[in-house]
Order: structure tokens, then C-alpha cells, then sequence
């Protein structure tokens, strides 16, 4: 809870007022001693007066998921200096890199136990324990982005099945979703993937229901943060892996280590940030203060679009241009087998936990409602493009 101070005024006692004549040595000694107290007495006030309108700083340890490096890290930055300005200084975040404190996949634990006060990161990395959470990170590919996506989370039931599901595990936690992120690469490899034959036994990383999805293709798959992958490409213990985008993949070193990028892939259609924070520091904060971490969350969600669609492709045509980075269409053979996967991955989950099922009900309902609408009344992009730049957007990349 935020301590205000109190003000420290001082008040000394007048001098004697005599009503007689007084010898001048005693005058004099009254002025002065009347005079040091009255001075002393305003420099009191004069020192007290501020803390009345100012108030001690609430300081949050606040750890991130991403290495220091990564453009992820950057948007939880953002975040951080959205609620450092709208609180006046008064609410301060201290943000860590991921392992400053713990690993990326032990930062909710750290929140839970109060090593750390919040986190910023992505709610596949609990899958873990429990399935559930990957849908609130990455869900299935029904149609939407991941606009619509966080739509469903803050208007249309996805943050109340959230909180359900925090309340069920008894995880002392209070966390929104933020940032929408675009459609995922289908990963980085030492040669062109042209078939789902090529995925058999691949040693291969992602997380969340993605893992579970290329399991299906039969992939060894791996989880693990995003700061250990390359290096694990590089010793070869992975023959392939994806992290997010044209931005983290160039800063995290990718090109380093592979040339082949395979772009578009329904294992991470869409996806979303995940900010946490514990629930007792939470709830000891001015109301004034948790309407601030909600809003701003809002707020960094739209800044962290806006700043990805400047920098990805400007990302992208460096890797191509200046690093030698070829890139490649998934094929849409492989594409078709993914929808199929995930019918198995949603249908074995639904069947082995209600609350599963319930979001899957919730996410469905919603996309075929809205998703529904948008593809309805919006027109295509594609002949647009190609009607003022003359080319495709693939002409750029390798079709297999």
C-alpha cells in the first residue's frame, strides 16, 4: 500500500510579551532569541511543506520473459514507461531481463511466490500445468487475428474464463492479455521444409499447444525460452525451431545459424503477450494504481502494433538483403495437414478436461460470429496490392 508522509510543521512558543520597560541587554537578547525561533520555525515549515503534496514512490520488481536484446523485452519497456508516466512517477516498475531473477519458463512461479511483483511474457509457457493456458496465448487458428483475438478477451468472456481458471488452480495471480501479434513463421531449418515427411523426428522448438500440434507430424519438439534457442541450434541440438518474428528472430541470431526461413504457419496463427502480477501486492495497491497496470496495458497493446508494423518488415528485408537470408511459402499441403492436427490436438483435450472444452465452446462461438462478419464485408487485400505495386506479395520469397 502506498505510505503518504505527513507534514512535519514545527510551531515555537512566542517570547514573553513584557507590559514594564526592560533593560536594553534583555531587549536585545529577547529580539534575537525571537528572531532565531521564528527563523528556525519558517525553515521547518519551509523543509516540512513538500511532503504534503508529495508521496513516497511504490516500487514493483517486474521481470520479463525475454532476453535483454530482444524487441520484446523493448515493448515490455513500453509498458513499463506507460505506467511510470500515468502514475506521475508516483507507481514504479523495475524491469528485468529474462533471468535476471529466474528463467523465462519459472517467471509465474516467481510472481506466485513474490520473488518477482509482475512479469511480462506469454501464457503458453504455462501450459504446463495446465493446457488451458495456451488457449489464452495461442489459440487455435479459427479464422481470427490476433485483434479479434484480444477482442474476445476484454468484451467477449475470454477474461472472465481467465480469471476461472486462475481461481481454479488457487494461482494468486491477477494478469490481462496485451500486444496483439501477428501470424508466425513456421520455424528456421537447415534446408526448405517440403512436405510434412520432412517434420518426421525433426528435433524442433516451440511452445504451448504448438508443441502438441507438430507431435502430431511427428516432431521431437522441445520447449524453451527464447534467449536459449539459438544457441541449442547451434550445437545441433536442434535441427529447427521458430520464435516469433523478423525482429526478435534477427536480434536473437537466427541468421547466424541458419539461412532458410519458412514463413506462414497455422502452429501460432495468432498470439498475444501476457502481463501477471501478484495478487496480494495487487490488491494492496490504491484502486487508483491497478486502473493504471489495466489501462496501460490497453494502451502499450496498440503501441507495441504500431511499432512492429514499422520495424518487422524493415527486419525482414536486412535478413534478405544484408545476411544472405533466403526465404520460403509453407506449402499448402503442409498448411491443410496442420487444420487437420489441430482437430485431433482440440478434440483430445476437449475430451480430457471441461474447462478445455469451455474456452474452445467460448473461442468458436465467437469466431464464427465474428470472424464470420469481418470475411463478409471486408474486401480481399491481395488484388488490391498487386493492383498499385504490380507484383505479389510473395514475389519476394520462394514458392515451393
Amino acid at each position: 500500500m502506498t505510505h503518504y508522509k505527513t507534514p512535519a510543521t514545527q510551531q515555537a512558543d512566542s517570547p514573553a510579551v513584557s507590559t514594564g520597560a526592560a533593560p536594553a541587554s534583555t531587549s536585545r537578547r529577547r529580539f534575537l532569541t525571537g528572531s532565531a525561533v521564528a527563523v528556525g520555525a519558517g525553515a521547518a515549515a519551509a523543509v516540512g511543506f513538500p511532503s504534503i503534496a508529495v508521496a513516497q514512490t511504490t516500487t514493483l520488481r517486474f521481470q520479463s520473459t525475454w532476453p535483454n536484446q530482444d524487441i520484446f523485452h523493448e515493448f515490455a519497456a513500453d509498458y513499463v514507461r506507460i505506467v511510470n508516466d500515468m502514475s506521475g512517477g508516483r507507481l514504479q516498475l523495475n524491469l528485468l531481463p529474462a533471468g535476471a531473477v529466474v528463467g523465462a519458463l519459472q517467471m509465474q512461479d516467481a510472481v506466485i511466490s513474490g520473488a518477482l511483483d509482475g512479469g511480462h511474457g506469454v501464457s503458453a509457457y504455462w501450459y504446463g500445468k495446465h493446457k488451458a493456458f495456451s488457449l489464452f496465448g495461442t489459440p487455435p487458428p479459427f479464422g481470427w487475428d490476433a485483434h479479434q483475438f484480444l477482442a474476445w478477451f476484454w468484451q467477449s468472456g475470454g477474461r472472465e474464463l481467465y480469471n476461472e481458471l486462475l481461481e481454479d488452480m488457487e494461482l494468486p495471480l491477477v494478469g490481462y492479455l496485451t500486444g496483439p501479434m501477428p501470424t508466425q513463421a513456421l520455424g528456421w531449418f537447415k534446408e526448405p521444409i517440403r512436405s510434412v515427411e520432412d517434420m518426421q523426428n525433426l528435433k524442433y522448438r516451440t511452445v504451448g499447444l504448438a508443441a502438441d500440434l507438430m507431435r502430431e507430424f511427428g516432431a521431437a519438439v522441445t520447449i524453451m525460452g527464447g534467449g536459449d534457442i539459438v544457441p541449442a541450434m547451434d550445437r545441433g541440438l536442434l535441427d529447427g525451431a521458430e520464435f516469433n518474428n523478423p525482429s526478435s528472430d534477427r536480434l536473437l541470431g537466427f541468421p547466424d545459424v541458419s539461412k532458410t526461413w519458412m514463413l506462414r504457419s497455422y502452429h501460432q496463427d495468432c498470439e498475444s503477450f501476457e502481463i501477471i502480477l501478484n495478487k496480494s501486492k495487487h490488491d494492496s495497491l490504491p484502486e487508483e494504481f491497478q486502473a493504471i497496470l489495466q489501462y496501460a496495458a490497453k494502451a502499450a497493446s496498440s503501441e507495441m502494433y504500431w511499432k512492429a508494423m514499422e520495424r518487422y518488415p524493415r527486419d525482414l528485408q536486412a535478413m534478405r538483403e544484408e545476411q544472405g537470408v533466403e526465404t520460403y511459402i509453407t506449402p499448402d499441403s503442409i498448411l491443410d495437414e496442420q487444420l487437420q492436427a489441430w482437430d485431433t490436438v482440440i478434440e483430445r483435450e476437449s475430451s480430457n478436461d471441461a474447462f478445455f472444452k469451455k474456452v474452445i465452446d467460448s473461442q468458436r462461438n465467437y469466431c464464427e460470429r465474428v470472424v464470420g462478419w469481418h470475411l463478409e464485408g471486408n474486401t480481399p487485400k491481395e488484388p488490391a496490392y498487386r493492383h498499385f505495386y504490380g507484383k505479389a506479395p510473395t514475389d519476394t520469397s520462394t514458392i515451393l
